[in-house]
C-alpha cells in the first residue's frame, strides 16, 4: 500500500480538538483527589492559562483564514469554518467544567480556613469597611472611568484585561449644590437644551489595574482563618464614587482576548528588530475573538459589547465565577498552608558532572548526560561561566530561543565578550510571546560586545545548542552542549528535558557548520552526526522509520520508541501507520496533540500512545529505534510537527556512548511503565489511566525519577573519588506507602 493509502482524513484526529484533549487532561489533575488541594489550584490556572493561548494564537489563526474564504480542509477533512464551530462548542464545555471544577475547589478551600469572596454582598460589617478604605486608599488613585458618548468613542480595550461595564444613568442637577452641572454644560456644547432628555443611560467602562493584587487579603470572620477577596469586586462594590452624578444600573466584569498572532513580512522589513516591536504594539489591539463576562450579565451591557467589540454570539463565554481563572497560581503559592501543597523537589547534581571539578576536564575524559530538573540545570550554566573566564577559551557560540528573566547564561556571555572572547549569539527575536523579552537581550549582549543574529529570514531558530572553541596542548578543541529545551534556568526547573555534554570531534565540526550556516548561509556539503532541519530531518526520520518497516517486512524483530510534545506530521504519521502495518511495535509518549489515531484495524494495530501530565511539564525529545539490533537513540529539539521540520532550523543528535545511551532507553521504559500519571489514547480518542494487573504496584515516572537522582547524588557523596560509573543499578519501585 502507498504512502497516500494511509493520508485518508479519517486516519487523523484534528489538531485542534486534540489540543482541547489535552487541556482536559490537565484540568484531570485539578480534579484528582489525591493531589494536595493547592497543587489542584495550580493546574486549573494552566488550563486557563492554556485556553487564553489557544485563543489568541489558533484560534485566531482559523478566523483569519474564515476572513479571507480560505476553505482548504485539514488532515482530519475538517475547513477552518468547520474546526471553529467544533472549537466553539468544546471549549464552551471546557470552561463550564473548569468552572465546575473551581466551584469545588474554593469549597474545599474554605474547609480549610481559606474563604474567597465570591461576591461583596457577603461582607460583614467589619470586612466592608475595610474594603472601602481600602479602595479609597489604594484603588481609586489608580482607576481611569472612561465614558462612552458621541465625543468618546468607545475605548480600546486592551487584551487579556480585566475590566468592568456599567450602565448609568445622569442624576439631574441641583442647582443648590453645583452637582451635575459639568455634564450639563458638556451636553449643551453637543448642541441640547435644557429641557432635552439629558437622562437617558450611558455606557462607561474602567480597567481593572493588572498593577495592583488581584485578589486582596481582608479580616477573616474566624480567628486563625484567612479571607480574600478579588479587585474587581473591590472596584464593583464602590463604582459609584467614580461616578457621582449618575445612578450605576448595573456592573458586571467583562474580559476580552485579541489576536496576538504576529504577522511580519520578514522579506520586505529592513530590520527585522524593528518591525516586531512595531507589530508588538498591534498585539494589543488585534481583533476581538472571545469575550467572557459574568453569568447574569445586563443584557442592555451584553448588548452593547456585544456591538462595539464586533463579537459574534459563539465567541461569548457566559461565566458562573471570576473572570480569568489564572489569578489562581498565586493563590496556591499562599504561605502557611504546606500541609495543603506538595512536598517539592530540589534539582540533584547532575550524575555525569562533579561541580568541584573543572567542567572541560570532565567532558574530554566522557560524555555527560543531563536528566532536568531530576538533576539541576547548574553545569550548562557552568560551562559558559567558565568559558568566559578560561584564558584558552577562544570563542563561544550559542543559540537562545527562551531565557529567564535574569539569566546567568547572558551575564556570562556578555562576561565573555568583554574579557575579549569572540562570542556569537543567535537571538530568536519570534519566540512567541518572549519577543520583547529577547529584544532587551539582544541589545544589552549587542552593548557588550557580542555578535548577535537575529535569527533566519522565514524560519524560526529553535535548536539548542553551545558551542565552546577551546585552545589545549594538543590543539583546538570543541566543547558542545546540544539539548532539547531552552537555555532557561528558571523552566529547567518545572520541564523535563534531556542534554548531552561532548567534545567528540564529529559533533564539534558540525557545530562549528552549524553554526556558520547561521551567520554566513555555508551550508556543509555533509553532516557528520547531527542531522538538521528545515533540509535534512524529515528525510532522516522518514528514512529510520522505513527503515524498521524493512526489518519488519523482512521477519525481523523492529520496534520505534519515541517520546515529544505533539505528533501532527500526516507525512511522518502516513510513515508510522505503514511501519505499523508492517508489524513495527510502536510506542508513543506525546504530552501534547497527536493527530494519528490508534486502533485502525490493519494500519494502526501495532501502534500505542500515552500522555504524561504530572507536576513537571514533559518536553524532552527522545526517539529510539530498534535497527535491527544495533540500537540507535536520538535527541533533539524538534517535535514531529510540520512546523518543526519544514519552517524551523531545529537539530537532531545522536547518544552514542553505550552507558549513556541505556539510561536513556531506562527512562523510556519507566515513562512506559507508569501506571499513575499516564493515560493510554483509545481508539475512539479517549484517554484513560492503564489498567493495573493484580500485584502490580504503582509507577509514577517522575516521583521514581526524583527518588532516583537524590539516590544517585547521596552515593555520589559517599563515591567521591568516582568520576564514572560504568553499570547502571535501576532503583526499585516506589515505596508501598505511595502505592
Amino acid at each position: 500500500m502507498s504512502e497516500n493509502n494511509y493520508l485518508k482524513h479519517e486516519y487523523f484526529y484534528n489538531r485542534e480538538l486534540s489540543w482541547i484533549s489535552f487541556n482536559y487532561r490537565v484540568l484531570s489533575e485539578a480534579q484528582d483527589n489525591k493531589l494536595p488541594l493547592l497543587d489542584r489550584l495550580r493546574f486549573l490556572a494552566i488550563t486557563a492559562s492554556n485556553l487564553d493561548e489557544f485563543f489568541m494564537i489558533r484560534v485566531a489563526s482559523l478566523k483569519d483564514m474564515v476572513q479571507v474564504n480560505y476553505t482548504k480542509k485539514d488532515i482530519a477533512g475538517m475547513t477552518p469554518g468547520e474546526q471553529l464551530s467544533a472549537i466553539s462548542k468544546k471549549t464552551h464545555e471546557l470552561v463550564h467544567d473548569q468552572y465546575d471544577v473551581y466551584g469545588k475547589l474554593i469549597s474545599k478551600l474554605s474547609d480549610n480556613g481559606i474563604h474567597l469572596i465570591s461576591h461583596y454582598e457577603e461582607l460583614d460589617d467589619r470586612q466592608e469597611r475595610y474594603v472601602n478604605e481600602y479602595f479609597r486608599s489604594e484603588v481609586y488613585p489608580v482607576l481611569t472611568p472612561m465614558a462612552v458618548d458621541s465625543a468618546r468613542p468607545f475605548p480600546l480595550i486592551q487584551n487579556k484585561s480585566l475590566n468592568i461595564g456599567a450602565i448609568l444613568k445622569f442624576k439631574p442637577s441641583n442647582k443648590k449644590d453645583g452637582n451635575g452641572q459639568f455634564r450639563e454644560l458638556y451636553v449643551s456644547h453637543q448642541g441640547k437644551k435644557q429641557g432635552d432628555n439629558i437622562s437617558d443611560t450611558d455606557f462607561a467602562t474602567v480597567q481593572v489595574p493588572s498593577g495592583l493584587p488581584r485578589f486582596v487579603e481582608i479580616p477573616a470572620k474566624n480567628d486563625g482563618d484567612k479571607c480574600f477577596i478579588l479587585l474587581e469586586q473591590i472596584i464593583e462594590k464602590n463604582i459609584d464614587k467614580l461616578f457621582v452624578n449618575y445612578e450605576v444600573l448595573s456592573a458586571f466584569p467583562y474580559r476580552i482576548m485579541r489576536n496576538a498572532d504576529l504577522s511580519i513580512d520578514e522579506d520586505e522589513a529592513a530590520d527585522l528588530l524593528i518591525e516586531i516591536q512595531r507589530q508588538l504594539k498591534k498585539r494589543q489591539w488585534g481583533q476581538a475573538i472571545r469575550l467572557e463576562v459574568e453569568d447574569g450579565i445586563d443584557k442592555k451591557l451584553l448588548k452593547t459589547l456585544k456591538k462595539e467589540l464586533n463579537i459574534s454570539e459563539e465567541d461569548i463565554f457566559k461565566i458562573n465565577g471570576p473572570l480569568d481563572l489564572t489569578f489562581l497560581s498565586k493563590l496556591a503559592g499562599i504561605e502557611g498552608y504546606d500541609d495543603l501543597k506538595g512536598k517539592g523537589y530540589t534539582p540533584q547534581p547532575a550524575k555525569w558532572i562533579d561541580a568541584n571539578k573543572n567542567i572541560f576536564d570532565q567532558i574530554k575524559e566522557h560524555d555527560a548526560l543531563l536528566n532536568h530538573p531530576y538533576e539541576t540545570f547548574e553545569p550548562v550554566i557552568e560551562l559558559v561561566r567558565q568559558a568566559s573566564k578560561d584564558p584558552d577559551v577562544l570563542a563561544i557560540k550559542q543559540t537562545l530561543y527562551r531565557v529567564s528573566s535574569h539569566s546567568p547564561i547572558i551575564a556570562s556571555l556578555a562576561a565573555a565578550a568583554e574579557n575579549g572572547k569572540q562570542v556569537t549569539v543567535l537571538v530568536e527575536l519570534k519566540a512567541r510571546f518572549d519577543e520583547e523579552n529577547n529584544i532587551i537581550w539582544a541589545r544589552k549582549l549587542e552593548k557588550a560586545g557580542c555578535h548577535v543574529i537575529y535569527g533566519l529570514v522565514g524560519l524560526k531558530t529553535h535548536s539548542k545548542i553551545t558551542l565552546v572553541v577551546r585552545r589545549e596542548e594538543d590543539g583546538i578543541r570543541r566543547y558542545v552542549h546540544l539539548g532539547t529545551g531552552n537555555y532557561n534556568d528558571s523552566t529547567a526547573k518545572i520541564y523535563t528535558d534531556m542534554g548531552l555534554l561532548t567534545c567528540k570531534k564529529a559533533i564539534g565540526e558540525d557545530a562549528t557548520a552549524f553554526f556558520n550556516m547561521l551567520s554566513g548561509y555555508s551550508e556543509p556539503a555533509a553532516w557528520n552526526k547531527l542531522a538538521v532541519a528545515p533540509i535534512w530531518l524529515r528525510d532522516r526520520f522518514t528514512e529510520m522509520i522505513n527503515r524498521e518497516t524493512e526489518f519488519a517486512k523482512a521477519g525481523k524483530k523492529a520496534f520505534i520508541k519515541a517520546k515529544m510534545n505533539s505528533l501532527c506530521d500526516p507525512g511522518i504519521i502516513a510513515s508510522l501507520y505503514k511501519a505499523s502495518a508492517a508489524g513495527v511495535k510502536i510506542d508513543l509518549v506525546i504530552r501534547g496533540i497527536c493527530c494519528l489515531k490508534t486502533g485502525i484495524k490493519g494500519i494502526s494495530d501495532n501502534i500505542t500512545v500515552r500522555s504524561i501530565v504530572g507536576d513537571f511539564l514533559e518536553h524532552s525529545r527522545i526517539f529510539y529505534f530498534h535497527n535491527n539490533g544495533f540500537e540507535e537513540v536520538y535527541m533533539g529539539s524538534a517535535d514531529w510537527m510540520p512546523r518543526n521540520l519544514d519552517k524551523r532550523v531545529e537539530i537532531l543528535f545522536p547518544v552514542e556512548d553505550e552507558t549513556l545511551k541505556e539510561e536513556i532507553i531506562h527512562i523510556l521504559d519507566i515513562q512506559f511503565a507508569d501506571n499513575v500519571k499516564a493515560r493510554v489514547m483509545q481508539s475512539d480518542g479517549t484517554y484513560i489511566i492503564p489498567p493495573r494487573k493484580i500485584g502490580q504496584k504503582k509507577l509514577c515516572a517522575q516521583q521514581y525519577f526524583c527518588k532516583e537522582a537524590i539516590a544517585n547524588a547521596n552515593e555520589k557523596k559517599h563515591q567521591r573519588s568516582a568520576t564514572y560509573n560504568t553499570s547502571f543499578e535501576p532503583l526499585l519501585h516506589i515505596d508501598d506507602e505511595e502505592k
